[in-house]
């Protein structure tokens, strides 16, 4: 998955130490998932304005194209609208460097020098994309090893499917005769293999940090096939039996912030009920875009099939909607549901009696906090919501996904502790940066051993991801008191197979702390996974691999709920 998606830098006015920004720069950008080269090179246009393209070489990416340039007074700010990025730096005469922060939801260091980084060595005859299996402690890993030569040399990258991982770097690619090795620093592996006299079998030893080494043979595939959509059927195609209206409105309670969507109308005069739907962790597109999945979307076909307005909205910082997401929380998120409830209640095709939230993962937890200052939702859905703490909920599911991935009894008791005293931390203090400074404090050289991160590893890495407003809010949080509060129907579902928001743990918790509330629904869907699909084990890995989007008995279970306690009038 590239890093980037889209970009933009602003128009200068050049302080006397400051060179001209015109040019290629380039950078190493430390991630916890390893170090991405980047090459940004700014030209101007005819009319004087700057343009850019940006290019991820690590990533096979190509160039991105900049909406503008600009570096007034030393600074260089850059914006990826489509990934709610963002870079600023300052020009460093010492250095000769723009220095700065990338910003992605965590704020990592880049140095941007002049020129393009060195090239690459060409390795001739490896060229493709190559599959393989790991088998760590009787999961089975898959392996997508990715190999492309152009103009920089032979540049290599690795999937891990499975682990929800793409497009890591892929270090020291060498090849000497048919014996070919590289590592895989991220994690600390790496891999020694001989060729095939054909050219299309790589067997070999992968070797990996506290474990035994593994037999692993990559076979090189057809290209094209990675390249080929995965089938997604139930994705909606025309006709269709209602209306979809493209729809903006402002945030009011928070200044930038414009949302913008789509609103699917029931075939008929109205007034309609209507269910806003929120999405879950990271910024996501109106449709809950995910691995191909468009699960928005067929929620929103499926309910207004069956007479049921759907407003779907793209969060701030994704796709049209803009606003602040860096430091931003699961309260400021409400205040955006808030925002498309206010909406859809001026609307004379709306009922304003009957409006609702439906919220998937997070959005299951967005909901009831936006409800506990808008007494007028009319309904709650929450689709595998938390019920339990949220500290609580993430050791469960560092368990559960953990040994979907191979790791030990041993490896998971050894790790636990540490990443308890890690999300207490980040939580603890009376500001942001107390809380920080308690997180360094617990990332010791022998509990990052214990969390398997490979030594050397900057803990400042670990921090960029945990130690953030939105973490600290989340590991502070706990669902059970505005759950009490709420006086309106309530349907809370879960798949079995829930290996993120685990069902057994919360939906026990989200009964109890809505026991005075007189219409409460509570559902566990057998063989569902965390994205209500029908799922084998429920690992995240499946997600891509399953072709069904939304389970249909979810999808009923929804419309029959609504329209049983709002009818069409």
């Amino acid at each position: 998955m590239s890093l980037f998606a889209g970009f933009a830098v602003s128009k200068p006015a050049l302080a006397q130490a400051v060179p001209d920004p015109v040019g290629d720069w380039n950078g190493v950008l430390t991630t916890p998932r390893g170090g991405l080269t980047l090459i940004l090179s700014i030209s101007r246009s005819p009319d004087g304005s700057l343009k850019a393209d940006l290019e991820s070489p690590d990533q096979g990416s190509g160039k991105i194209p900049a909406i503008a340039a600009q570096a007034p007074d030393g600074q260089l700010s850059v914006e990826i609208k489509a990934i709610g990025a963002t870079y600023k730096g300052s020009w460093s005469v010492a250095d000769q460097a723009w220095n700065g922060t990338f910003a992605q939801g965590m704020d990592l260091p880049l140095k941007l020098v002049r020129g393009l980084p060195p090239a690459r060595p060409v390795i001739a005859g490896l060229d493709g994309v190559w599959s393989a299996k790991v088998t760590p402690n009787g999961a089975t890993l898959r392996l997508v090893l990715r190999i492309v030569t152009g103009p920089r040399g032979t540049i290599a990258s690795l999937d891990s499917p499975d682990q929800l991982a793409y497009g890591l770097p892929v270090q020291d690619l060498a090849r000497d005769g048919r014996k070919i090795r590289f590592r895989l620093a991220v994690v600390g592996a790496s891999y020694e293999g001989t060729l095939s006299d054909d050219g299309q079998r790589l067997a070999g030893t992968w070797t990996a940090p506290n474990r035994p080494a593994d037999d692993v043979v990559f076979t090189r595939g057809v290209a094209s096939a990675a390249s080929t959509p995965p089938k997604r059927p139930q994705t909606p195609r025309p006709p269709f039996p209602y209306s979809a209206e493209d729809v903006a409105f402002d945030n009011p309670a928070e200044r930038g912030v414009h949302l913008a969507g789509t609103l699917t109308l029931p075939a008929g005069k109205g007034p309609f009920p209507a269910a806003i739907l929120i999405t879950g962790s990271g910024q996501q597109d109106r449709d809950e875009t995910l691995m191909g999945h468009k699960p928005f979307w067929v929620i929103a076909d499926y309910l207004s099939r069956r007479g049921i307005a759907v407003l779907r909205v793209d969060d701030r910082g994704a796709g049209k909607s803009t606003g602040e997401v860096a430091k931003a929380t699961s309260a400021d998120f409400a205040t955006d549901s808030n925002a498309a409830f206010a909406y859809l209640r001026a609307r004379k095709d709306i009922r304003p009696d009957a409006i609702g939230f439906i919220g998937h993962s997070e959005g299951g937890m967005i909901g009831p906090i936006a409800m506990a200052t808008n007494k007028e939702v009319a309904f709650l859905i929450m689709m595998a919501g938390p019920g339990t703490g949220l500290e609580q909920l993430m050791l469960s599911q560092r368990r559960l996904i953990g040994a979907s991935m191979g790791q030990s009894e041993a490896e998971l008791d050894r790790a636990a502790p540490v990443w308890a005293a890690l999300y207490k931390a980040v939580a603890s203090g009376a500001t942001y940066e107390e809380g920080r400074s308690a997180a360094l404090a617990v990332l010791t050289p022998e509990a990052l051993a214990a969390i398997g991160v490979p030594a050397g590893t900057d803990r400042q890495l670990i921090l960029a991801q945990l130690a953030t407003p939105w973490f600290r809010y989340f590991f502070r949080y706990d669902p059970a008191p505005n759950l009490r509060a709420i006086r309106v129907p309530v349907l809370a579902m879960n798949g079995s197979l829930d290996r993120q928001v685990p069902a057994g743990e919360n939906l026990p918790a989200i009964r109890a702390a809505l026991k005075d509330d007189k219409d409460v629904t509570i559902v566990e869907l057998p063989g569902l996974n965390h994205l209500f699909q029908t799922a084998k084990t429920g690992a995240v890995g499946e997600y891509a691999e399953i072709e069904e989007t939304v389970a249909p008995v979810a999808l009923e279970k929804m419309a029959s709920w609504i329209n049983a306690r709002f009818p069409a009038k």
